[in-house]
């Protein structure tokens, strides 16, 4: 039979050319008779080659690339690289692309049958997958995955159903709350349905008075109806004359709060912190939470979230969080702070769950607690009274020695503890209860990591203390610049008398108040770890997390301007791109325990980043709020946008 190979013609002298192709011994190995039929069988028995070849777990990896280094790793021994490769829901690789290529392909090799003595050139390694390689457009940039150190997921979803943040006046609320009667035929035709809607601030209607219950009466549609109003900061809640009615008698006052009453001593419908304990609400419904969730977990893949610190979940809604993980994949990462309105220890109400459900998305191993209010509510607690209120210098909503019992009890059974501060004296209070329990030994600052929420107001020797003690602190930059308009004049000067009671009392601040505001700059200067972790408190602020970079690098408002100018508020307190960067990354990382999988974009770590259509980090400030997330990965599967 004659041989199907193409063979060089003989020469005229009857002898072979010099290539002599059909010699066995001349021939190359794979066209050997022995080899090239091992070759043409495994081609044809098509897949089964293949998949004895080729290494499953590497088949669906790949990796992201910028042409410009502009992937921001926010891990100091490599801050900057060309390319990350995603193995499963990890970082793999990370750095050149040449170079993590040469590794791939090593690593591919390492996993193969006899790969050390198989090696198939071309065209037979047909079989042999290249890494998928992903490049990013020349102006987008990628980050690891932002998280919000505090915020609250179902407040979100329900502030987003009757949002009254917009609203200018009284007058303005009233026009809203006719529009959200009449588009829902429901409650328009079922008087006793309830209104519940958040958002209202008096600070910026003319006058910045508390609206009254009369108000909601002015308007025929709303007259008689169950309306309940929280203000923007949640501190407060404003209701209307029949929920008055459904709460007679009230009390004439409560621990922790604040019930407004007119000339008359007749309440006006305003009720501040502990107080709007009294006020009824709706039990806890699945189907609204659910609803509320969706929402949330919406709009915060698309703005590049892929974590939450969830700073108020009550046992019902922890619950809820838990029945969905065990059923689905949570849609981003929850660390939740438990909480049960109570004095008495109540640990056993709540469950610790580390990394729980299905892709481990659900933690919860905090607490929260409280001290005081809202500096927009004159509910903050402060060591002098407010400069433009000096009847008051605030509300403390816990008794300091029922604090110290409750920050003990959960650190003993390993809680990381949340406390909630606005205000110097409640700052100064908790500090203290903190440093008496860090006295101990058997308390471990490291293994407990205890944390101030918001850290507004403190005094110049208690943000010393803060570093000297180690404790977290969770600040917020959009308080800052939303509070800017109004912050001085809650915080300036105190009038004579309260002055010399400060004198007195060894806490005089007067003008030197507001420089331990909303010092962002100092607080880190001050942390011993250099970590200070950023949120926004949304709905309280918007979820964008952008927002909270673009305040905490200018101090300014979305509009470019200041009381101070556009050069910001005290602009000495900026962060560095690099540390606001840091703040919503590695340091929210650190403040939940989870440094070692989570902010940054290191091998090993969890797959976790944002795709960004221009560079946050360069561009100039009033183009950082442009910027759009084209991509949201979790786990190294694409939840929001498309990579």
């Amino acid at each position: 039979m004659e041989s199907s190979l193409p063979v060089k013609p003989a020469s005229a002298s009857g002898q072979s050319t010099s290539s002599s192709i059909d010699l066995p011994q001349n021939r190359s190995w794979w066209a050997r008779p022995g080899p090239l039929a091992l070759l043409v069988a495994l081609a044809a028995t098509g897949a089964t080659a293949v998949t004895w070849f080729k290494p499953e777990t590497h088949s669906l990896d790949y990796a992201v690339c910028s042409a410009n280094r502009t992937i921001y790793t926010v891990d100091s021994d490599l801050p900057n690289v060309q390319c990350i490769v995603v193995h499963d829901t990890l970082i793999s690789d990370a750095g050149d692309l040449e170079d993590i290529t040469l590794r791939w392909r090593e690593r591919w090799w390492s996993e193969i049958p006899l790969a050390g003595v198989i090696h198939l050139p071309w065209p037979f390694n047909f079989f042999e997958p290249s890494l998928r390689v992903i490049n990013i457009q020349p102006d987008s940039i990628v980050v690891p995955g932002l998280t919000d150190a505090h915020a609250h997921m179902l407040h979100y979803g329900f502030k987003m159903n009757l949002n009254l943040e917009d609203c200018t006046s009284v007058d303005d609320v009233l026009s809203h709350l006719k529009a959200y009667v009449i588009s829902h035929p429901d409650i328009l035709g079922d008087p006793t349905r309830w209104i519940e809607g958040m958002g209202w601030d008096q600070n910026k209607w003319p006058g910045a008075q508390y609206p009254h219950a009369d108000d909601f009466d002015r308007e025929p549609l709303l007259r008689g109806r169950r309306i309940s109003l929280a203000r923007i900061d949640v501190h407060a809640s404003w209701v209307s004359n029949r929920v008055l009615q459904l709460m007679a008698p009230v009390p004439e006052d409560i621990d922790g709060g604040l019930i407004v009453r007119d000339e008359h001593g007749k309440p006006t419908g305003i009720f501040v912190d502990n107080a709007m304990d009294l006020i009824p609400s709706q039990p806890f419904s699945e189907g609204r939470a659910m609803e509320y969730f969706t929402r949330a977990t919406s709009d915060a893949l698309a703005v590049g979230l892929t974590s939450v610190h969830d700073a108020f979940s009550v046992p019902e809604e922890i619950q809820f969080y838990k029945k969905l993980s065990e059923s689905q994949k949570l849609p981003l990462r929850l660390y939740l702070m438990g909480n049960v309105n109570s004095d008495d220890y109540w640990g056993s109400q709540i469950p610790r769950l580390i990394q729980h459900g299905f892709g481990g998305r659900l933690t919860v191993r905090s607490v929260k607690l409280f001290t005081d209010g809202a500096l927009g509510s004159f509910g903050a607690a402060l060591l002098e009274p407010y400069s433009d209120n000096p009847s008051t210098s605030g509300i403390m909503r816990v008794r300091p020695e029922v604090l110290a019992k409750l920050v003990r009890g959960f650190s003993t059974d390993g809680w990381q503890v949340n406390i909630h501060c606005i205000g110097d004296r409640a700052n100064h209070v908790v500090l203290d209860i903190y440093e008496d329990m860090l006295a101990n030994a058997s308390f471990s600052i490291g293994a407990l990591r205890p944390r101030i929420e918001h850290a507004q107001i403190l005094t110049q020797d208690d943000i010393k203390r803060t570093g000297k003690l180690g404790v977290i602190l969770s600040v917020q930059p959009t308080h800052a610049t939303s509070d800017m308009w109004y912050a001085e004049d809650r915080l300036a000067s105190p009038p004579f008398s309260s002055r010399l009671r400060a004198q007195q009392t060894g806490f005089l601040q007067g003008p030197k108040r507001i420089q331990g505001a909303y010092a962002y700059r100092t607080l880190l200067n001050a942390s011993p770890t250099r970590v200070l972790p950023l949120g926004s408190d949304f709905p309280v602020e918007g979820i964008n997390p952008l927002l909270g970079f673009y305040a905490a690098v200018s101090r300014l408002s979305v509009k470019g301007n200041s009381p101070h100018g556009p050069g910001g508020w005290y602009p000495s307190e900026r962060l560095t791109r690099a540390e606001a960067l840091k703040g919503m990354t590695l340091d929210t990382a650190y403040a939940s325990f989870s440094e070692d999988i989570l902010g940054s974009l290191s091998i090993g770590k969890k797959a976790d980043f944002v795709v960004l259509d221009r560079d946050i980090m360069t561009v100039a400030m009033e183009d950082i709020l442009g910027a759009k997330v084209t991509a949201t990965v979790i786990d190294g599967e694409v939840e929001y946008g498309n990579l």
